[in-house]
């Protein structure tokens, strides 16, 4: 079930971009409790040093800091690499609307350079972060594949844009790459601070400083949230997927539908506070209900999705608790 039955080849290596951050410490340390050599390459503008801090002395465990807009920096990181789970990306839509320039930089040629790297090197798999933002004004739920709408940011933008290289690069040139199409994904180590924090993570940190949250529009805005586990098992049920599940862009969420405002007063119930939300003006190119369905990915990926919502929360709340 899950991930944890993998198997690859004993020798396989995994280049983790973006290894310093949230989803690809996870995923580091996911790989490396498998078994399997992992380097990461990370120029540590999001991410944090403590989050691959954990695996130094591990003799699977190799960092290079660098910056994907270098493409002789791509090219060293993809040497005799077999898979690449390539998370490094700038994230966050209001914040793509005040840099549109570097989100270009970043997230299309940043990604693009780590495709023609892993093409010169003749990597095997290239799974790639996309987002749920991609389906812009779609209003039909749930979102499917194929049912995309106007977009709404230079964020998603970039993030359609990596899906058509996709596309192009296993068409034209035979790499295989996978599109995972992320939908709020949340859990340990993603980071409560800064003004484009994640909102759980936010909300937990604020309230067990007694702190009043500001919600974003009336709260009653629903979105997929995904716990990390399931971005893990995504990855890797990606780099063993089938050539002809190639070229495409697959949902990964739990495809359940969750309230703002349920999840914080849900969260004040879980940590014992009785604080009121302050709400805030809607947040400019945000989208208001994202619910996936995740039929595609079980089919040509044969992810299932094991973490609810519920069981995800326990396990956040708990991690949080002790770590913050």
């Amino acid at each position: 079930m899950g991930y944890k039955n993998i198997k690859f080849s004993s020798d396989s290596k995994f280049l983790v971009t973006g290894g310093a951050g949230f989803i690809g410490s996870n995923l580091v340390q996911a790989i490396l409790n498998l078994g399997y050599k992992v380097r990461v390459l990370d120029n540590l503008s999001t991410g944090k040093k403590e989050n691959i801090d954990l695996f130094k002395g591990n003799t699977n465990f190799e960092f290079i800091e660098g910056d994907i807009r270098s493409l002789d920096t791509c090219m060293e990181a993809c040497e005799n690499v077999d898979y690449v789970l390539h998370q490094a990306a700038w994230g966050s839509v209001p914040r793509s609307i005040e840099m549109p320039l570097l989100y270009e930089e970043i997230n299309i040629r940043g990604t693009l350079n780590m495709m023609e790297a892993a093409r010169q090197n003749g990597v095997k798999k290239f799974v790639y972060a996309s987002s749920s933002s991609v389906y812009g004004d779609e209003p039909n739920l749930p979102k499917k594949e194929g049912r995309e709408g106007n977009l709404l940011s230079p964020y998603a933008l970039t993030k359609r844009v990596d899906e058509e290289y996709g596309k192009l690069y296993t068409k034209l040139y035979g790499l295989d790459t996978y599109g995972l199409r992320y939908f709020n994904v949340f859990g340990r180590r993603q980071n409560p601070d800064g003004a484009y924090a994640a909102v759980i993570p936010k909300f937990i940190k604020q309230l067990l400083n007694d702190e009043s949250p500001t919600i974003n529009g009336d709260g009653k805005q629903s979105r997929d949230f995904t716990y990390i586990e399931n971005v893990i098992e995504a990855n890797l049920k990606a780099c063993m997927a089938p050539h002809e599940a190639a070229g495409q862009a697959y949902n990964i969420a739990y495809g359940g539908r969750e309230y703002l405002i349920d999840i914080y007063y849900e969260l004040c119930k879980a940590l014992n506070k009785d604080v009121d939300p302050f709400y805030g003006p809607d947040r400019k190119g945000d989208i208001k209900h994202s619910n996936a369905d995740i039929t595609k990915a079980k089919e040509l990926l044969g992810y299932e999705a094991e973490w609810s919502f519920e069981r995800g929360i326990k396990e956040a709340i708990r991690w949080y608790k002790e770590n913050l």
